[in-house]
């Protein structure tokens, strides 16, 4: 069962997907919270599996709300959001957010995204994907936010399957590019997320963008 914290300030947007996430037996939501204050305090209080987070709420943003909750180790974030090309994609990945969805997402695939950041699987939306990708591509060329250095400790494989990372590609696609059992390419996934002290697939594949990995 993954327990789930949703946080949304808009009420009636946060019937709805709490509407979703109870129509699935695997999935438990145990609070709600209409701020980003409420959201951290409530997340201590219950320490759900995971907190369903909105960018944009009052009090405490959620970028904010998603850094102090990661930070705390108290649950994995999914994002939840309208917006889709911004700063607060990347304010929210850097905070620690294990997934980002757009809020115009089916149920099915809501739920589909709940259960995959439960298994430790990080997720983008594959549109928000693209464009994070394009966002990196569009920019100047500029010094690194991250020490290049860093990616000493990783093998070549590693370093193959980081990069894969870094274009959005799920484990069956690295799979089929590098020629590898499923299997295999998670066990990579999680020797690279463990050396470079990463929390998620997602924060990885920022990094590899920002290293031009």
């Amino acid at each position: 069962m993954i327990r789930v914290l949703v946080a949304e300030d808009q009420s009636a947007v946060r019937a709805g997907l709490v509407l979703i996430l109870r129509s699935a037996s695997d999935i438990e939501v145990v609070g709600e919270a209409a701020d980003g204050e409420q959201a951290v305090a409530l997340a201590r209080e219950l320490r759900p599996d995971l907190v369903l987070m909105d960018v944009q709420m009052p009090r405490l943003d959620g970028v904010s709300a998603t850094r102090q909750v990661v930070a705390e180790g108290l649950a994995d974030v999914l994002v939840l959001t309208t917006f889709d090309l911004d700063e607060f994609v990347f304010g929210a990945l850097r905070a620690g957010a294990s997934g980002f969805l757009l809020k115009n997402t089916e149920a099915r695939d809501l739920l589909e995204a709940v259960r995959a950041v439960g298994r430790g699987e990080g997720l983008i939306s594959p549109a928000v994907t693209r464009r994070l990708i394009a966002e990196f591509a569009a920019k100047p060329v500029r010094e690194p936010t991250a020490d290049p250095s860093v990616l000493d400790c990783l093998t070549r494989r590693e370093r193959e399957v980081l990069s894969c990372l870094g274009e959005g590609l799920s484990n069956a696609e690295i799979a089929v590019r590098l020629d590898m059992a499923e299997a295999t390419v998670k066990t990579h996934v999680s020797r690279l997320l463990g050396k470079l002290e990463l929390r998620s697939r997602v924060q990885a594949a920022v990094l590899a963008q920002e290293l031009g990995v």
